[in-house]
């Protein structure tokens, strides 16, 4: 067991040989896998709910297939582009990529179709131009910056910065710059509430976002034994914030702030058990898969590829070397590969050391990104289906 840091400063080192460097960053992307599958059935099922206590996840055993979906996909796509072009690869690159093989839902489809129409980043995620600014859809695509980030979350946010932009704008940006941060933290620290609280400080205190993940921390400080409580915390005070065009006056809530408020939940209570960790985070309900997804990312990274329990790895085994779809035809294997070597130059561009047999990582503290406000002056006034072409949007009023 290699001692972690209980803080990080940047004038402060961590070193770590390279096959630990490797086995937390293939935990990283293996508990983000196994989160997607054990949370998907659930999508979307508890809204405004939790689950119930008499409902139990059964983890299926069987090999694995299926899971290069829209949780994944675009993760591995960035990944790739860095791969090929280098950490200097320009946003059009992403964004041509993503105009070509993207897609998805919410802010996803809305930024997939302005770059069709020639609109490019970073207007593609600003909210006059995406109406799902806000929408989950860049931070479940972010989790790549920060496994090839490690102890680095200020790289994460320049990463962010660029990538975000092209999806989201606002709260939207904050959550996959704050679950970036929250990776990149899990490979120098294994104290799950420093990484939680410092990676927030990356975010401007007076958004929506901090203040409701925030909200998740005042809960579990408050009933550190009850998750729940916890839960409705955030639900009084954020269930009805969501400005999704398909989210307006229904429990339905796509919000990247409050689905990142359980995932921080799940890590909080779940207090370093994966299985534990995984199944609060699904039982908070909303976008379950999602959401176990991100919480048994970061524990992988945390406590490596071998510490994931032996029955979850023996269903992802099978699916590792396989390409997970035509559009892509990446394996979870050559993703492995790519973030160990982006992570290589990662930390010696940002003043670490890679040797023989071991990387040493000059540690960053967290800086705090610039404030944006996505729909200042506007509300809601109607419900429109998801995939209605952008174009068409009318359900806001400015």
């Amino acid at each position: 067991m290699v001692l972690l840091l209980s803080s990080c400063t940047s004038r402060q080192e961590f070193t770590m040989s390279k096959d630990v460097l490797q086995d937390k960053i293939k935990g990283g992307w293996a508990g983000q896998i196994i989160g997607v599958v054990y949370g998907v059935p659930v999508e979307f099922v508890y809204c405004g709910v939790t689950a119930p206590d008499t409902m139990r996840f059964e983890w299926n055993s069987k090999p694995m297939t299926g899971v290069g979906d829209d949780d994944l996909m675009f993760d591995m796509l960035f990944t790739q582009i860095y791969d090929r072009l280098g950490l200097d690869a320009p946003v059009d690159s992403f964004a041509v990529a993503f105009a070509k093989d993207g897609g998805g839902c919410h802010s996803n489809h809305c930024s997939h179709n302005n770059l069709r129409r020639g609109i490019m980043p970073p207007e593609t995620g600003h909210w006059r131009n995406n109406p799902h600014a806000d929408d989950i859809d860049y931070r479940i695509d972010a989790d790549f910056s920060g496994i090839m980030s490690p102890g680095m979350p200020n790289a994460v946010a320049e990463i962010s910065d660029k990538i975000g932009h092209i999806l989201s704008f606002g709260d939207g940006w904050y959550g996959g710059l704050y679950v970036g941060a929250m990776y990149s933290l899990a490979y120098v620290s294994n104290d799950i509430p420093f990484v939680v609280t410092e990676a927030l400080k990356t975010v401007p205190e007076q958004s929506r976002f901090y203040q409701t993940v925030q909200s998740a921390i005042e809960g579990w400080k408050t009933y550190p034994d009850d998750w729940k409580k916890a839960w409705a915390i955030c639900q009084e005070r954020w269930g009805a914030a969501d400005l999704c065009p398909a989210a307006y006056d229904i429990p339905f809530n796509i919000d990247a702030s409050l689905n990142t408020a359980y995932v921080v939940i799940g890590l909080l209570y779940g207090n370093g058990d994966f299985i534990k960790t995984i199944d609060i985070a699904t039982r908070c309900g909303q976008d379950t898969d999602c959401n176990a997804s991100a919480a048994g990312g970061i524990l992988g990274v945390m406590f490596g590829y071998s510490s994931l329990p032996e029955e979850m790895l023996a269903s992802l085994h099978p699916a590792e070397a396989v390409p997970v779809s035509d559009r892509l035809p990446v394996s979870f294997n050559d993703v492995y590969r790519m973030s160990f070597d982006l992570a290589l130059q990662m930390i010696e561009r940002n003043g670490g050391k890679t040797g023989k047999k071991e990387v040493t990582i000059k540690c960053q503290q967290p800086a705090t990104v610039r404030f944006e406000q996505s729909f200042e002056g506007v509300k809601p006034v109607a419900r429109l289906p998801v995939h209605q072409n952008i174009s068409d949007f009318k359900e806001f009023e400015v």
